[in-house]
């Protein structure tokens, strides 16, 4: 490890994920003590596949990308994580997912084992991992679904729909990941994403300000796109 010490019924299912995400940061933090702040560097490798699983985080700031390396080379993007999002426990004793720093990121580690001793008998400790976990299948649910989506087109307005649902319904994103990597995410080429998006800015439903800026003008027509 290469870490650096230191609901509305209106609203869409982006934007719903993102309240309860967001409810549950405010929740009372039992795990808080349990753990240590890290800060890692952007492009840092936070954790390799194939390590043993002793230890999981959680992001207080910056984002984190989970990943895994295919046999012919290709990398599959499984997650992008934000504030108040928990990586990093898995159910093995091996790692199959690598965790990298999109942006510089401050997180907190946790020993497992010492979580799960206290979880044993601390209730409020077991149901915070309970949500967590539940947090995360909502996460890998909508991951699946979104892969599942036919056309480029469609897969890159529900990936812009779900940013703004992080944004808290701002209509202004900034994308901290590059093309490549929405493309890893999506499962498609950096040339399908890159013409989906002039396509949209051409039919004014986007406007591009470079690579990463991003405003929606006509969030109805993302809709449509992935209805």
């Amino acid at each position: 490890m290469r870490a650096q010490q230191a609901m509305k019924s209106d609203l869409s299912p982006a934007q719903a994920l993102a309240a309860r995400t967001a409810w549950l940061g405010k929740l009372n933090e039992p795990l808080k003590s349990a753990g240590t702040v890290i800060e890692v560097l952007e492009g840092r490798e936070i954790c390799a596949e194939g390590q043993e699983t002793e230890i999981f985080y959680k992001v207080l700031s910056g984002v984190v990308r989970v990943c895994r390396f295919l046999a012919d080379g290709r990398r599959q993007i499984e997650a992008f994580h934000v504030a108040d999002e928990m990586f990093g426990l898995e159910l093995g004793d091996e790692r199959v997912m690598s965790a990298e720093a999109v942006t510089d990121c401050r997180l907190i580690a946790y020993r497992r084992r010492g979580v799960e001793q206290q979880a044993r008998t601390d209730h409020a400790i077991s149901q915070q991992l309970f949500q967590y976990a539940m947090q995360s299948l909502s996460q890998a649910q909508g991951h699946s679904l979104l892969l599942s989506r036919r056309g480029a087109a469609e897969k890159v307005a529900a990936f812009l729909l779900d940013w703004m649902g992080k944004a808290a319904g701002d209509n202004t994103l900034h994308l901290p990941m590059s093309r490549q990597d929405i493309a890893d995410y999506l499962g498609l080429t950096i040339e399908s994403v890159s013409r989906s998006m002039s396509q949209f800015e051409r039919d004014r439903t986007i406007a591009l300000s470079g690579a990463r800026h991003v405003r929606i003008l006509n969030p109805t027509a993302l809709e449509d796109t992935t209805a």
